[in-house]
């Protein structure tokens, strides 16, 4: 759930894009992919490679609890068997295979993540969330006060945010000024509901955003494929991989360009910098060695892969 706070459109092509996803998509439905077959642990060996980097309780534990919003296909979803698969399981299992431990993924609401990791119910939070200032330092981004300790992020992966309507009805909506006077759905918690409160303080009175915020994004989904909204925003990857499945490609498309292209970023506690810092050095060993580049192009999420791993780099 991506943000920034400067908006910006990204430079790659948006059609070429849905083109990468629409191939993952098929190649998932069609079993292709080692990536998601053997998802459930890493290698939980003291003799993994960067094992020894990880806290000793964690190391001893053989465990690593990730909290995750698991809507957010291709980025996180449960297939037909319920198994838990995307883009940030199957970075996690590679990681896991690099520190010789398992991630096990814990279903949260999104907007309920950050305080579950705070009160240590997960070790870490891997959901399509965006780092940014407001979450590092831990202010609300709506009153711009303080309302709880900042989290530390390890960036993984680059993606913006996209509007997506019914297809064949967008609405006359090509970019966020057109959605003044109509009705939009969101995930709460996410950029794009704080998108559509920024672009609301410039609607014309009497032509506001009617903002429809919902616990995950198949909701959203479900509320515009109904017509009970005029649009929808979500990540680019997310509104990309919707528009290729929902209802075999004949239920959305994507309208305008995606914006505020930023990193997605593994949150961990403040005080857990030892572990932050064994995260980053699995990225880069994954990033080096090739695996991350087979994950990205599985899920067709190569345009947003970075170069190495990078700590609170988001603005």
């Amino acid at each position: 759930m991506t943000a920034s706070s400067t908006r910006r459109t990204t430079a790659r092509s948006r059609i070429a894009a849905v083109g990468a996803i629409a191939v993952a998509g098929s190649l998932l439905l069609t079993g292709c992919g080692d990536q998601t077959k053997s998802k459930d642990a890493g290698s939980t060996s003291s003799d993994a490679p960067l094992a020894k980097l990880l806290p000793a309780d964690i190391r001893d534990k053989g465990e690593i609890l990730v909290g995750s919003d698991i809507h957010y296909a291709p980025v996180e979803f449960k297939d037909s068997s319920g198994k838990v698969v995307g883009i940030d399981p199957d970075i996690a299992t590679a990681l896991g295979d690099q520190l010789g431990v398992k991630f096990t993924f814990k279903e949260g609401t999104f907007d309920g993540l950050l305080t579950g990791l705070r009160s240590g119910r997960f070790n870490m939070a891997m959901s399509a969330m965006t780092d940014n200032k407001n979450r590092q330092e831990g202010v609300d981004p709506d009153t711009g006060k303080k309302v709880g300790e900042g989290v530390d992020f390890v960036d993984y992966l680059t993606a913006g945010v996209s509007i997506y309507t019914r297809k064949g009805d967008t609405k006359g909506i090509t970019d966020w000024s057109d959605l003044c006077g109509k009705k939009l759905a969101v995930q709460r918690g996410t950029v794009s509901e704080d998108l559509a409160k920024q672009e609301n303080k410039k609607c014309a009175a009497g032509k506001k955003i009617h903002i429809e915020p919902f616990d995950d994004d198949q909701q959203s989904q479900t509320r515009l494929r109904s017509g009970g909204v005029d649009a929808a925003s979500s990540d680019f990857p997310v509104a990309a991989y919707a528009v290729k499945t929902s209802g075999g490609g004949k239920d959305f498309e994507v309208v305008g360009d995606q914006v505020e292209a930023a990193p997605y970023g593994i949150a961990v506690a403040k005080k857990d910098t030892q572990l932050r810092d064994a995260l980053k050095a699995a990225l880069d060993a994954i990033i080096k060695n090739g695996e991350y580049a087979k994950i990205l192009k599985t899920w067709g999420a190569q345009d947003g892969a970075v170069k190495e791993a990078a700590v609170n780099g988001g603005k």
